[in-house]
C-alpha cells in the first residue's frame, strides 16, 4: 500500500525473491502529465540508501543523476562563507530529486512482470482477519474488495494500514509536531544553467531560532527550504505581504535574496509543511501485515535520514526473507525487534540535527569542536569515528551509532577547555589527554543500545 519511494523499492525486492506484488496508491502517477507530484524537496541520499538501491542493481542509475555534496557552506548574516566536510576522503551525500528517484522506481516496477502498479486506489478500509482492503477508485467512485495475503505499509506518515492496526488492542501510538513548518522555494539557475552558488555542497543560512537550506539541482538552481516558527515575532505568522517578505530576507539572508527572482511569489504560492515524528508499536499484525518506512517510524527531515532509514527496511527485510524464506510470522517479528530501537534513535538523530544546523553551525567554537574531531578520527581511524559518518557513511546500526555519539560528546566536553585553537591539538597536553580519553572508552562496556 503506497507507491511512493520505500514502496516501489520493496516491491522490486520482493518482486525478485519471485513474489507476485501489487502495488496499490491514492494518488494519480506521477509519471504523467498534469499529475500532482507532492513535495519537490530535494533528498540526500547517503550509504544506506545506495546499498539499498544496488542490491536491486540501479545504484550507478541514480549516481548518474545525483549531485554529491562533499561539505556544509554556512552563510552569516553578512554573507560571509564558512566550511565543514562531511566526511573523509572525498565522501559526499548526494542531492537527488525526490520526484525523478520515484519516477526512476515506478519504471523499474512497470517493466517487471511480477509487479502490478495501481493508481487512483484509495484505501476505505482494512479487515486485519479477514485479510482484505476495501479501496475507492477515486476517478469513478466506485468501491471494490481486495483480498490480500501478505500486506505492507508503506503509505507514509499518515497510512492507512497503521491506522487500521492502531484500532487493534494494545497498539502504541504517537506522533508529535514541530513548531516549525517548512516552505519549498528556489535559488535560480545563473546564466548558462550555471550554479550561483558552490555546487557540491548543502548551503545552510542558520539564523539561531530558524533556518534556511538549499541543495543543488542538475539544471543549476538550488531547491530551497526554510523551517520557520508557524507563529512569533519571526515566523509564517508574522509575513503576510510581499513587502514584509522582502524587508525580511533583505535583513536576514541579503546574499541569497538576488539569487530568488521569483520569492514573494513562492512564498505565498507554496504552502506551509508540517514537521511530525510518529512513533508506534508493534509494526507487525500476525504474520500478513507489516509497516514500513514512514508508516512505522517518520521522522524530521534534519539528518536527511528519513528517505535512507526507509530504504534500509527494504535491505533488512530481504536480509530477513533470505534466511527465514517465507516464514512471515518469523520474519515481521525479527524485523520490527530489530528496526524499533534504531528507528527511535533516528528520530532523536534528527531532532538533535535541527538544533545543530539551526545554531550551532554558526558557533565558532563548535566548529573548532568539529575540526578537532576530525584530527582525532584521522589520528586514531580504528577509536574514532564521528556520529555524522555513523550516521551516515556507514552501516552500524542508528541505535548504536548514537550511543557511541553520546560518549564522544562527553569526551569533547572535557577535551574542548584545553582548546582554544586548532594548533591547540598538537599540544602533548592535549594529545595525553586525548590517548586516555580514548583509552578510557576502550575499557567500557559496550552499549546495548
Amino acid at each position: 500500500m503506497g507507491a511512493g519511494l520505500v514502496g516501489s523499492l520493496l516491491s522490486l525486492y520482493l518482486a525478485q525473491r519471485g513474489h507476485e506484488v501489487t502495488i496499490y496508491e491514492r494518488r494519480a502517477d506521477l509519471r504523467k502529465a498534469g499529475s500532482v507530484e507532492g513535495r519537490s524537496i530535494n533528498l540526500a541520499l547517503s550509504d544506506r540508501g545506495w546499498r539499498a538501491l544496488e542490491g536491486v542493481g540501479i545504484g550507478e542509475e541514480i549516481r548518474r543523476v545525483g549531485i554529491p555534496m562533499y561539505r556544509r557552506v554556512m552563510h552569516d548574516q553578512q554573507g560571509q562563507l564558512s566550511f565543514q566536510p562531511y566526511g573523509q576522503d572525498n565522501q559526499a551525500i548526494y542531492s537527488v530529486s525526490r520526484a525523478g528517484l520515484n519516477r526512476t522506481l515506478l519504471d523499474l516496477a512497470e517493466q517487471n512482470p511480477r509487479i502490478q502498479l495501481r493508481f487512483n486506489e484509495q484505501c476505505l478500509g482494512i479487515d486485519l482477519r479477514a485479510n482484505h482492503l476495501e479501496l475507492r477508485d477515486t476517478l469513478t467512485g466506485a468501491q471494490h474488495t481486495v483480498p490480500f495475503q501478505q500486506l505492507f505499509g508503506t503509505d507514509g506518515a499518515f497510512s492507512a494500514v497503521r491506522g487500521a492496526m492502531q484500532r487493534t488492542d494494545r497498539f502504541n501510538y504517537s506522533q508529535s509536531y514541530l513548531e516549525y513548518g517548512y516552505k519549498e522555494l528556489t535559488i535560480e539557475a545563473g546564466p548558462g544553467g550555471e550554479w550561483p552558488l558552490e555546487k557540491n555542497a548543502l548551503h545552510i543560512w542558520p539564523r539561531g531560532q530558524y533556518l534556511m537550506i538549499a541543495l543543488p539541482n542538475l539544471d543549476g538552481s538550488f531547491n530551497c527550504t526554510l523551517f520557520f516558527p508557524y507563529e512569533g515575532a519571526h515566523s509564517f505568522a508574522a509575513l503576510q505581504t510581499a513587502a514584509q517578505v522582502q524587508a525580511f530576507f533583505e535583513e536576514i539572508f541579503p546574499d541569497a535574496l538576488p539569487l530568488m527572482p521569483d520569492l514573494r511569489e513562492e512564498f505565498f504560492q507554496n504552502p506551509v509543511g508540517s514537521l511530525v515524528t510518529v512513533r508506534c508499536f508493534p509494526w507487525a499484525f500476525d504474520d500478513n501485515v507489516l509497516l514500513l518506512g514512514d508508516a512505522s517510524h517518520a521522522i524530521v527531515p534534519f539528518y536527511g535520514q528519513g528517505m535512507n532509514a526507509g530504504f534500509e527496511d527494504c535491505t533488512v527485510l530481504n536480509e530477513l526473507l533470505e534466511h527465514h524464506g517465507n516464514d512471515w510470522s518469523t520474519v515481521f517479528e525479527q524485523f520490527q525487534r530489530q528496526r524499533k530501537p534504531d528507528a527511535d534513535a533516528m528520530a532523536e538523530l534528527a531532532l538533535y540535527n535541527f538544533e545543530e544546523m539551526r545554531d550551532r553551525v554558526a558557533d565558532p567554537r563548535f566548529l573548532l569542536q568539529k575540526k578537532i574531531e576530525s584530527k582525532i578520527a584521522a589520528q586514531y581511524p580504528g577509536q574514532w569515528l564521528s556520529l555524522y559518518s555513523q550516521v551516515t557513511f556507514s552501516h552500524i546500526p542508528y541505535a548504536e551509532a548514537w550511543a557511541n555519539g553520546q560518549r564522544q560528546e562527553q569526551i569533547m566536553r572535557r577535551l574542548m577547555p584545553h582548546i582554544q585553537a586548532e594548533a591547540d591539538f598538537a599540544k602533548p597536553a592535549v594529545q595525553t589527554l586525548i590517548r586516555n580519553e580514548l583509552a578510557q572508552q576502550e575499557r567500557q562496556p559496550p552499549s546495548e543500545g
